[in-house]
């Protein structure tokens, strides 16, 4: 049987934080709409730094896929500096390296693509998997990436080389929407489509937590880990909203409600209690929420 964090090592932190009180349940709030794609917005991440907001688009309604680009915002003025272009079909994903000077993203055309944010330049191309990719995440040095895809595989890649380091499978195979190391880069939350989110120590390939009560089935729903007040996994959902568990006691916490569509993408600010939201087609916006606990 796998060993719960909660009996040993917290994924998200120190052995220490087991003996800490449960935090009050977040109280979180939206306090901005960016409003800028002209398709369904696909995934939103915050840059380690917490000066760039990145999202992708892509138009879910139609057969030909018109928005193949990555775009860098400014979270402060919420103006877009950059829109990055080489993918052959539509981007899925994006993620930022620790320093925030790359940032990698994951397309329908089964590559993952590294780029060097100052410059727009494509730095690198990893031929991932043998369908769409669904993820793309760096550990906490910047050294690994680890991606997920509609193949059911999630991939762990050595950054620098791009020389792929493991294949981790699920089972039952069900798509994987979503793959993300822990803070301490010892563990990976994937999301998969039978309305589930788990955590694994990828190193044994074992799960070790399953978080459950969202609608999960159809469209790839992006998590996250939130550790600035409270120790939470959130997720978006395909009823519109965004959920918050507990991430030890795996109990919702909350729920926050304002998109009109699948709520497909949900991150987390690296220092302040800010979550960005970002649902499909029929609401085409970033909703940012805070928290004062």
């Amino acid at each position: 049987m796998a060993r719960e964090p909660g009996s040993g090592e917290t994924p998200a932190t120190s052995p220490a934080s087991q003996r800490e009180e449960v935090p009050g349940n977040p109280n979180y709030a939206l306090k901005r709409t960016l409003v800028g794609h002209r398709a369904a917005v696909s995934s939103v991440k915050f840059s380690p730094n917490g000066e760039w907001l990145a999202s992708s688009s892509a138009d879910k309604l139609i057969m030909i896929w018109d928005d193949k680009t990555l775009k860098i915002w400014d979270v402060s003025s919420g103006k877009c500096l950059e829109t990055l272009k080489g993918h052959t079909n539509y981007v899925f994903c994006c993620n930022f390296n620790p320093p925030s000077n790359l940032v990698i993203s994951g397309s329908f055309d089964e590559s993952v693509k590294i780029w060097e944010v100052k410059t727009g330049k494509c730095l690198k191309t990893l031929s991932a998997h043998s369908d769409p990719i669904s993820a793309v995440h760096f550990n906490c040095t910047g050294s690994l990436i680890a991606s997920g895809s509609y193949d059911g595989l999630c991939r762990i890649w050595d950054a620098a080389s791009g020389q792929c380091l493991k294949t981790l499978a699920v089972t039952t195979n069900p798509p994987v929407s979503y793959v993300k190391f822990s803070p301490n880069g010892k563990y990976i939350l994937t999301a998969s489509l039978d309305n589930t989110l788990k955590l694994w120590d990828y190193s044994r390939g074992r799960c070790l937590k399953t978080y459950t009560g969202h609608k999960n089935e159809k469209y790839c729903i992006f998590a996250n880990f939130s550790v600035t007040g409270g120790k939470w996994i959130v997720s978006g959902s395909e009823d519109n909203l965004v959920y918050i568990w507990n991430l030890q006691t795996k109990e919702i916490v909350q729920k926050l409600q304002g998109h009109t569509d699948v709520v497909i993408s949900a991150a987390c600010h690296p220092t302040e209690n800010i979550i960005a939201s970002a649902a499909l087609g029929n609401d085409k916006t970033i909703k940012l929420w805070m928290s004062d606990n």
